[in-house]
């Protein structure tokens, strides 16, 4: 079932980020999606930091493909896919070994991989519409591959 929430500025993505990283556990993956400038490392951003990673800043991963967060409660792998040319390539980065393991991974076009990622995973599109603002966004969260 997908649930679609409206964020007006940014302390809303802030809350929205905030209250999923509340419930994340090991082994989740996260999955953002939505076009060049949505807002997917700005969520990155506050869902990492809500965590308790110390940093101030979270870049996007584009062209290092992968930053790694420590938290108090478990590491986060921060992917950024849009550079890739395949889904190949995610085996190169190692993106594999991340899966399951011991902390969340939260990726960016993710859509570009979806044959690689795990059928448990939670699905985030992120939509724009600036007619309602510079900082309006629906985030449309589906979670994927669960039992109830």
């Amino acid at each position: 079932m997908k649930e679609s929430r409206i964020a007006y500025n940014l302390d809303d993505t802030r809350k929205i980020a905030q209250e999923l990283a509340a419930e994340a556990k090991p082994g989740d993956v996260i999955c953002l999606n939505g076009e060049l400038g949505a807002g997917k490392t700005a969520f990155a951003g506050f869902f990492i930091r809500a965590l308790g990673a110390d940093c101030e800043y979270v870049p996007s991963p584009t062209f290092a493909i992968l930053n790694e967060y420590e938290t108090p409660r478990f590491p986060v792998y921060h992917f950024d896919f849009y550079r890739l040319e395949s889904p190949e390539e995610i085996y190169a980065n190692g993106f594999d070994e991340f899966l399951g393991g011991n902390g969340v991974c939260i990726t960016e076009w993710a859509e570009k991989v979806e044959a690689a990622l795990p059928a448990r995973r939670i699905e985030i599109e992120i939509r724009k519409n600036f007619c309602f603002g510079a900082d309006w966004r629906e985030f449309i969260l589906e979670r994927k591959g669960e039992t109830n």
